[in-house]
């Protein structure tokens, strides 16, 4: 089985956004590679920035209808790390070591914390390992 990898939120932001084909395309394959073979992940924290997302700034904003299908298609069967004590304990020293914000630093470390050996995402660019995780752009 292929290594497992964590979907920062403008991952699936950018599979519904038509003035970037390319992102969209890339963005795509992502998810149904994380969904279809069970190798990526998100943390709870990724479906709140992702439905905030989509309800106010996507061109066509997702109504309630089409929030619950994408919930239940996508999101959830994806979401395996969930906010605890030592998710945060292990985020400040993430924050600590590396600089990053603590938004990120939670990103990092719920990555960490489920085995993860990428994270795909646009904005953890300044950092490219962590413990001997990767951070990659995939666009």
């Amino acid at each position: 089985m292929s290594a497992r990898f964590f979907l920062d939120t403008n991952v699936l932001v950018y599979g519904f956004d038509e003035t970037a084909p390319r992102k969209r395309q890339v963005a795509h394959a992502l998810v149904r590679e994380a969904r279809d073979e069970h190798r990526g992940i998100i943390r709870a924290q990724v479906i709140h920035e992702f439905f905030s997302v989509a309800s106010r700034k996507f061109a066509w904003p997702m109504d309630a209808a089409a929030c619950l299908v994408y919930l239940h298609s996508v999101l959830s069967p994806l979401c395996e790390v969930y906010p605890n004590v030592e998710l945060y304990r292990q985020a400040i020293g993430v924050r600590e070591e590396t600089g990053c914000t603590f938004h990120d630093s939670l990103i990092i470390a719920a990555a960490l914390e489920a085995g993860c050996k990428a994270i795909y995402s646009e904005d953890l660019q300044p950092i490219h390992q962590v413990h001997g995780l990767e951070i990659k752009n995939p666009f």
